[in-house]
């Protein structure tokens, strides 16, 4: 047990000293939260129903952040370990490689957590937040988030040899995803096609989950996003066993 927490306390300096990811999961949010926040304000909108522009971003902004540790976070990471012989490695260890698996998502978890709260901190102070939602169904939808996007972060590490291919392919897969489904810009303002196009992307079902819980709406209402997101986790998940390769 002692060798697995050293591996979680190496696991963490590993991310904080990688620039890059400490720049998109912490600070890239927030600087994006501040420049949409001082072009609109957060004063009440109808057509975000009453509710001001920060207001529908913060929750939006949780999503991505759980996207970028999941997809562009984890897979990186973990390819990197099958290039290196790292994987391999380990199972001549008493610590065997899924427990390498298991830090990286106890990680990348509290750095989603850590960037969600820095986030939530500067919307209140600066813009005065509002938050009309149940802390636990909160964290239900968040929950469901995770293990639907880190599902998909592990598909493709699942599948790449190399942390070119893995960056190229979580470069594709991402983006989309941050652009058409509300993670950065909402929904609400988008034309019909792209509405439309959102709904194949996971994430905007994350999202949808996610305002509603903030919101305050019962989770029964949501009934389509959570099993939507549940369905893509299991069948991702599946994936994932049958592809990976620890060589």
């Amino acid at each position: 047990m002692s060798g697995f927490v050293e591996m979680i306390k190496v696991e963490f300096k590993c991310f904080v000293r990688n620039i890059i990811s400490m720049f998109f999961v912490i600070l890239f949010p927030v600087l994006l939260l501040l420049v949409f926040g001082e072009m609109y304000g957060n004063k009440p909108n109808a057509l975000f129903n009453g509710r001001g522009s920060v207001d529908i971003l913060v929750p939006s902004y949780i999503g991505m952040i759980v996207a970028i540790t999941g997809i562009m976070s984890l897979p990186l990471m973990v390819s990197s370990y099958r290039e290196k012989k790292i994987l391999k490695r380990f199972k001549a260890t008493p610590m065997s490689p899924f427990h390498l698996l298991v830090s990286q998502i106890i990680v990348n978890i509290v750095m989603t957590i850590i960037g969600i709260i820095l986030l939530i901190i500067v919307a209140k102070l600066k813009y005065n937040l509002h938050f009309d939602g149940n802390i636990l169904s909160v964290l239900c939808a968040f929950f469901i988030t995770v293990i639907c996007i880190f599902s998909i972060g592990f598909l493709i590490a699942s599948v790449v040899n190399n942390t070119k291919t893995a960056s190229a392919v979580s470069n594709i897969v991402y983006f989309p995803m941050l652009f058409l489904t509300g993670a950065t810009i909402p929904l609400e303002t988008m034309p019909n096609t792209m509405k439309s196009i959102s709904k194949f992307l996971p994430l905007t079902h994350a999202i949808k989950l996610l305002k509603g819980a903030w919101f305050g709406e019962s989770l029964s209402n949501y009934q389509s996003e959570i099993l939507i997101l549940l369905g893509f986790t299991v069948v991702l998940s599946v994936a994932s066993v049958k592809l990976f390769k620890w060589e």
